[in-house]
C-alpha cells in the first residue's frame, strides 16, 4: 500500500490491553489531582503552586513505570538540577530565548552526567525562565516549592498506585534477591555482566534498564530451550502416590509424618482431596515456639498454621515451565492440580532426572 511508509515512523512499542490503558490514565488522573490539591493546600495563595511539567512526569510514572527515566532518582534529582539551572539562567541572562535554551542544554548535560535523565525536567528549566512574574519572584525558592513539593507528592502517589496494581516500582536492581551473584540460570547462559559489556559499547542511550533486559533475555532463553528438547509434560513426570496432610489433622500428627519422611513440607488437602495449602516443617517448629503463649493455645489443627498461597501446575504443562521455580526460587516440590484436586507432585529430584535424560539424548544426537 502507498501508506506503508507511515509504519516506519511508528515506534516499535507494545499496545497495552484496554484495561491497562484505562488504569494508566486513571493513575495519572488521581496522581495529578491529589498532588495538585495537596500543593494548593500547602502553598495557599502562591500563584505557582503547580507546574505543567508534572503532566509529562505523570506519563512516565503511570504509563511506563519500568522506564529508567521514570525512577525516583531521575525525577527528584533531574527536576532539582533543572530548577536550579533554570532559575540561575533567568536571573543572569536577560534575553529569554538565550536563557531557556542554555538552561535546557545544561540541564541535559548535568542529568546525563548524574544518571538522572528525566525528560519533563527540560520543561522545568523552561518554566523557571518563562514562568512569568510569580515564578521569578520566588527565585531559588522555586526549587523547593513548587518543584520539589510537586515532584515528591506525585512520586509518593505513583509508588502507592503502582504497588496496588502489583507493579514493581521503583525497579529493583537485580534478579537474584538472595545474592549479588548471577542466578543459577544466568551462570550457564547469559550473565548480567555480558549484558553490561554490550551496553557499554552502545553509542546511544536505551530507554530500558539492564534489569529488564535480563528478565526478557532469560525468558527468551527458556522458550528457546523448550524448542531444543523433546517436551515432557508434568503428568509424564509427576508422582501420583502423594504424601499429604488433611486440613483437619492435628499438628502433632503432622509432626509425626515429618519424622517418618525426609521432606521439608507437605501439601494439605480437604476431605474432597482439593488442595488448600501447604505446611512446612519450619511452620510446625514456629508453632511449638509459641505453644506456651496463651494467645496461641487455640491453634491445634493444620489448617490454622498452614500457608494458603500455593504455586501449582496443570498436568498438561511442559516441565520447562517449572524450571524457574526450582532454580530461581529454590522450590523443593510443586503440586500438580486438575480441577482443584491434587493429582500428583513433582520434586526437584524428578526435574534433575528428566533434564539429565534430555541432556543425554541431545549428546547422542550430535
Amino acid at each position: 500500500m502507498q501508506l506503508e511508509w507511515l509504519n516506519t515512523l511508528k515506534p516499535n512499542f507494545k499496545v497495552l490491553p484496554l484495561k491497562e490503558r484505562i488504569l494508566c490514565g486513571l493513575g495519572a488522573l488521581l496522581g495529578l489531582a491529589l498532588s495538585s490539591l495537596i500543593s494548593w493546600w500547602v502553598l495557599g495563595d502562591i500563584n505557582a503552586w503547580y507546574i505543567a511539567p508534572m503532566g509529562a512526569s505523570s506519563v512516565l510514572l503511570f504509563a511506563v513505570p519500568a522506564s529508567p527515566l521514570a525512577q525516583p532518582w531521575n525525577m527528584i534529582i533531574g527536576n532539582t538540577l533543572a530548577g536550579f539551572i533554570g532559575v540561575t539562567c533567568a536571573l543572569y541572562m536577560p534575553n529569554l530565548t538565550e536563557a531557556f535554551s542554555v538552561a535546557v542544554a545544561f540541564s541535559i548535560f548535568l542529568m546525563m552526567s548524574t544518571d538522572s535523565l528525566h525528560p519533563p525536567s527540560g520543561a522545568v528549566a523552561i518554566t523557571a525562565v518563562l514562568g512569568g512574574k510569580s515564578v521569578h519572584e520566588l527565585g531559588y525558592a522555586f526549587i523547593a516549592y513548587p518543584v520539589l513539593l510537586n515532584s515528591l507528592l506525585l512520586l509518593v502517589i505513583a509508588i502507592i498506585f503502582n504497588r496496588l496494581l502489583g507493579r514493581q516500582y521503583p525497579q529493583t536492581a537485580q534478579l537474584n534477591s538472595r545474592s549479588t551473584d548471577p542466578t543459577p540460570t544466568q551462570r550457564v547462559t547469559i550473565q548480567p555482566q555480558d549484558i553490561h559489556n554490550v551496553l557499554e559499547h552502545q553509542p546511544q542511550l536505551l530507554d530500558i534498564s539492564e534489569y529488564d533486559l535480563q528478565k526478557i533475555i532469560l525468558k527468551a532463553q527458556e522458550i528457546a530451550n523448550a524448542r531444543a528438547v523433546n517436551e515432557l509434560t508434568c503428568q509424564d513426570l509427576m508422582s501420583k502416590d502423594v504424601l499429604m496432610l488433611n486440613e483437619q489433622d492435628d499438628i502433632h500428627l503432622a509432626l509425626d509424618k515429618f519424622k517418618q519422611i525426609n521432606l521439608m513440607s507437605l501439601p494439605v488437602v480437604n476431605n474432597a482431596r482439593q488442595l488448600v495449602g501447604t505446611l512446612a516443617l519450619y511452620e510446625v517448629v514456629e508453632w511449638f515456639k509459641r505453644a506456651a503463649d496463651p494467645k496461641a493455645s487455640w491453634e491445634h489443627q493444620v489448617k490454622q498454621i498452614m500457608n494458603r498461597q500455593v504455586v501449582t501446575v496443570q498436568p498438561s504443562q511442559p516441565i520447562q515451565d517449572l524450571v524457574p521455580y526450582f532454580v530461581e526460587r529454590s522450590f523443593n516440590y510443586i503440586p500438580v492440580v486438575e480441577q482443584q484436586q491434587l493429582v500428583g507432585m513433582i520434586s526437584r529430584a524428578d526435574m534433575i532426572a528428566a533434564l539429565n535424560q534430555q541432556l543425554i539424548q541431545l549428546k547422542n544426537q550430535k
